[in-house]
């Protein structure tokens, strides 16, 4: 058991709002009382209505924003998760600055009056980039994940001996806010079926962090049995749509006494590139909680405020075929992707307040919004120009293609290149076996773009060329799966291809770090690139802007282009993809904007191709789902597998 802080210490490692609000820790406790099926807080009965909120993906200057919100919503907890990859990028190197400030992000929770559901995983899915597990676990490539395989152990071991003892003095019992903490996250759904992988995390759980806490699993109902464990309270999941009194029914079989739980009562779901926006409906959600509170069940509401997927961190779903998870996490949540409270929230506040008090007073209103263009981009010039600002260091050389992981590159994209062999005379097909390319591979010969592949549905180009033309693929890494798999998602060209009969040798890797030239590009002198009239394939535009009123939240909007990522200021936004959908704006939050005149800066990469007129729009609205049928005909015809429009998805789990 890990030795409580001394108190003058412990005083020290708090914020002054938590000793002043809170009672002493001495008389402090959240337990279960099997008894009377209920949890006592300091003794008296007590009941969580929680919300889930994931700081990673709120901006720091927002936290305060989203949580006040969420406390005049009638919440009295909120949960979240901790991603292990957001914090270890590299073995043994730690990040918690910035929007990293996990301390920060509790203290601001203590400021907002809300007690903490912890979830530190190690694995957490939440639709995030492997589930939040770092994919420099992969450079070990017959690595087990979310096993008792001794290379993942040490690996976790070492992230829980950093991550535990920060997060100790705010337990509840220490004079923190921290009532409970999930050990792993929805084991059942994944196949493994490791009690000795769940027993280790058990042990060093309460070594690191002592016997009083309180220590749960979650799961779906069909995950129950291969996810819970004798000495974690067990708790399940579900939405609206199911049948609650069957699913805490079968949660009886394995909780028999203590408080029913809800760790995840869906208000939303998560959306996937080519699929229709997901909505729930406010009745539906509103019915679902009223049903359970008047249970006495406990309940967090997944999510309450969505947020973002900035940058590369959208995770995967596995459905039969590969589903990347688009930029926008709104989730149709109470709060939107943009912190303004919907009529759900409302609808959810009013439920709630039949069954206890909520805070009185009027919710801060909605952030200012602003409108700006259309702006009219500038051709920059075409990725190939820039290969040696991308890959300072020069490519990796290998007879074969290697992937991602082996040459230690985490996400983005990477460029292969080869020479052909013999002259090509005739369209001839270009193919990578066994599927083998993760995620997609934007093809070039001569830097005249040739077309995509696709994991799972485009998988055969047909190409020409000289002997000693120059064959480039890039390939973008679309996210890692973070649901469901057991097998891990190496990205990159995980076969080598074929052109016509011949398997294609003598690689290089350019690993590419588009992030930093787009960060420092006002500094750089840029080369002339000979490009033609109507430019196709992997291109940056650009274009500087003032603001010259005041800044608001806005949307930007990019009508005509297809495909590509989003800079602003330096800061990457996250995907577009138009031509899919169902997002068609990209939320910018006021703050990456500079006001009163000065220049901003927007830059693209476009990835296939470009609209006649390249322009774009900061709009004062969302769109978040795609209306025209153009946009389901498109998906539609590349592939006879790919689900139609009305067909349901088959729930996902986090």
């Amino acid at each position: 058991m890990a030795p409580k802080k001394p108190s003058c210490l412990r005083s020290l490692l708090l914020p002054l709002s938590l000793t002043l609000l809170l009672p002493q820790a001495d008389t402090r406790s959240f337990i279960v009382d099997r008894d009377h099926d209920r949890f006592l807080l300091d003794g008296a009965p007590f009941r969580y209505v929680s919300g889930s909120l994931h700081y990673f993906r709120v901006p720091r200057v927002l936290w305060a924003d989203r949580l006040l919100k969420m406390r005049w919503s009638g919440l009295n907890a909120i949960q979240f998760y901790v991603p292990w990859n957001y914090h270890e990028p590299q073995p043994g190197v730690y990040n918690f600055n910035g929007s990293r400030d996990l301390i920060a992000f509790l203290n601001e929770a203590a400021l907002a009056n809300l007690l903490v559901i912890l979830r530190p995983g190690p694995y957490i899915c939440a639709e995030w980039e492997m589930g939040g597990l770092p994919s420099w676990l992969l450079r070990k490539p017959e690595i087990r994940l979310r096993t008792s395989d001794p290379d993942f152990l040490a690996a976790v071991d070492s992230w829980f001996k950093v991550l535990l003892p920060k997060i100790y003095p705010w337990l509840y019992h220490n004079g923190g806010n921290i009532i409970s903490i999930q050990v792993e996250n929805e084991y059942g759904s994944y196949g493994a079926c490791d009690f000795s992988y769940m027993r280790h995390l058990a042990g060093l759980f309460r070594a690191l962090l002592g016997e009083k806490i309180l220590l749960f699993t979650t799961d779906g109902p069909e995950g129950l049995k291969c996810g819970s464990l004798q000495g974690l309270y067990t708790t399940v999941d579900f939405g609206p749509a199911d049948n609650m009194t069957k699913i805490f029914t079968l949660l009886r079989k394995y909780e028999p006494h203590g408080p029913l739980v809800n760790s995840e009562y869906y208000t939303g779901w998560l959306d996937y590139w080519g699929q229709n926006h997901s909505t729930r409906s406010v009745s539906a959600v509103t019915k679902g909680l009223e049903n359970m509170l008047k249970l006495g069940a406990s309940v967090n509401m997944y999510m309450f405020h969505g947020g973002t997927n900035f940058g590369y961190w959208n995770g995967a779903d596995k459905k039969g075929r590969f589903l990347s998870i688009t930029t926008s996490y709104d989730y149709d949540a109470p709060i939107s992707e943009a912190g303004d409270p919907t009529p759900k929230l409302f609808a959810l506040r009013d439920v709630i307040s039949k069954f206890q008090e909520v805070p009185l007073g009027p919710l801060p209103p909605p952030s200012p919004k602003m409108m700006v263009g259309p702006l009219t981009l500038h051709l920059v010039g075409h990725l190939l120009a820039f290969l040696d600002l991308l890959c300072p260091s020069g490519p990796i050389r290998s007879i074969l293609p290697m992937t991602f992981e082996a040459v230690k590159q985490d996400r983005g994209f990477m460029l292969y290149r080869t020479y052909m062999t013999h002259t090509i005379f005739e369209p001839t097909p270009f193919w990578v076996p066994n599927n083998g390319v993760h995620d997609r591979a934007y093809v070039m010969v001569d830097g005249v773009f040739q077309g995509v592949l696709e994991r799972n549905m485009r998988d055969k180009l047909f190409l020409m060329g000289k002997v000693g033309s120059k064959l480039d693929i890039l390939v973008e890494n679309m996210g890692r799966l973070s649901f469901g798999s057991n097998s891990s998602d190496f990205k990159g060209l995980l076969e080598p291809p074929i052109l016509g009969q011949t398997i294609l040798t003598q690689w290089m890797m350019f690993p590419l770090k588009i992030d930093n030239l787009v960060k420092w590009w006002f500094l750089l002198q840029l080369p002339k690139w000979p490009y033609p009239q109507a430019p196709s394939g992997p291109t940056f535009y650009s274009k500087t802007f003032p603001i010259l009123g005041s800044v608001g939240d806005t949307f930007l909007h990019l009508p005509g282009w297809t495909k590509g990522q989003v800079w602003i200021n330096g800061f990457n936004l996250g995907r577009y993809w138009t031509k899919r959908g169902p997002q068609q704006t990209l939320y910018v939050p006021r703050f990456l904007l500079f006001p009163r005149g000065a220049l901003n800066k927007i830059t693209l990469l476009e990835l296939e191709n470009v609209p006649l007129q390249p322009q774009v729009q900061f709009l004062d609205k969302p769109i978040l789902n795609s209306t025209s049928t153009l946009h389901r005909t498109h998906i539609n015809s590349l592939s006879a597998d790919t689900l139609s429009a009305s067909e349901p998805m088959e729930l996902s789990g986090h």
